[in-house]
């Protein structure tokens, strides 16, 4: 593989309409394809901004729409235009509950992933959501050749074993839409993850301009140590501003494959058999929940 992996992370503010959201949401992969992306990725909920925490669940519900609507079809078809991967986001039409869904076209215009969020906030207006019933990974061909893709969505990335899954189904990189401030222990979080199953995050935010959200976008590759090099490297490969912005992070996959295949993290040494209690639903830990109070 000789070139990078470019990753666009479109950290956009939405504009009050799906419609908008729409066609600003098409002049930013346009121009992230310019600047020679071949992966765009969406913050959390886009085609509605996340606008659900300060209206009724009744109201924010009607926004919710279907997963072949015209809005997910349109970046259906750009990707296959541009022949760039992208990962649209949205309050997903889902029985008598919606879902906080991420689609990700290849550049070919084909569906590859469909992720509903697995961890919804239910200590909060997330409570009106359906959660997704599961984790997966997808292989994505991409123009610099095969890439194994999962997702999270934003909440998903506070459980270890969000990332563990993904890694145990081999995926190399990790698209995670998120929706709230990217503070020091949120991006320790990320940095954690990606290190601890030697696999790359990239993570979109929305701007410091939509109501609880910073920016801080970012990518951390995973990969700690180099041969060449004495001790630990940062992981972090781009962390943008707060500013609105389209940010383009470069991953070498050829460093990132080589990591995997020589060091000591991610599955290489793991016991499974002595993590059965994370099975066990009568485990309850010793500290009142926030929602228990």
């Amino acid at each position: 593989m000789a070139d990078n992996l470019k990753i666009a992370l479109l950290q956009i503010a939405p504009t009050g309409t799906l419609q908008e959201n729409c066609e600003k949401g098409v002049r930013c992969c346009r121009e992230a394809k310019q600047r020679g992306a071949d992966i765009a990725l969406f913050p959390e909920m886009f085609s509605c901004g996340y606008d659900i925490g300060n209206r009724p669940s009744v109201v924010w519900k009607q926004d919710a729409i279907d997963l072949n609507d015209r809005f997910v079809e349109t970046f259906g078809e750009l990707a296959a235009e541009l022949e760039m991967a992208i990962g649209i986001t949205l309050l997903e039409k889902h029985g008598d509950l919606p879902r906080n869904t991420l689609v990700l076209f290849d550049r070919f215009g084909r569906r590859a992933l469909t992720y509903a969020k697995v961890h919804t906030c239910d200590f909060g207006a997330e409570h009106d959501l359906a959660g997704g019933d599961r984790f997966h990974t997808t292989v994505l061909d991409t123009a610099i050749g095969f890439v194994a893709v999962g997702a999270m969505i934003c909440y998903d990335r506070e459980f270890p074993e969000s990332a563990r899954l993904l890694m145990l189904q081999g995926a190399e990189l990790v698209l995670v839409p998120n929706a709230c401030p990217m503070e020091i222990n949120r991006l320790a979080q990320l940095r954690a993850r990606a290190f601890e199953n030697m696999m790359a995050i990239a993570t979109c935010n929305y701007p410091v301009s939509v109501p609880d959200c910073n920016g801080g976008s970012s990518l951390f590759d995973g990969v700690a140590y180099l041969p060449t090099l004495e001790g630990s490297r940062d992981t972090c490969l781009l962390q943008a501003g707060e500013e609105e912005g389209i940010y383009i992070a470069e991953l070498d996959m050829d460093m990132l494959r080589r990591y995997r295949a020589e060091e000591v993290h991610g599955n290489a040494y793991r016991r499974p058999a002595l993590y059965c209690a994370l099975l066990d639903t009568t485990v309850h830990p010793p500290f009142v929940r926030a929602d228990k109070r």
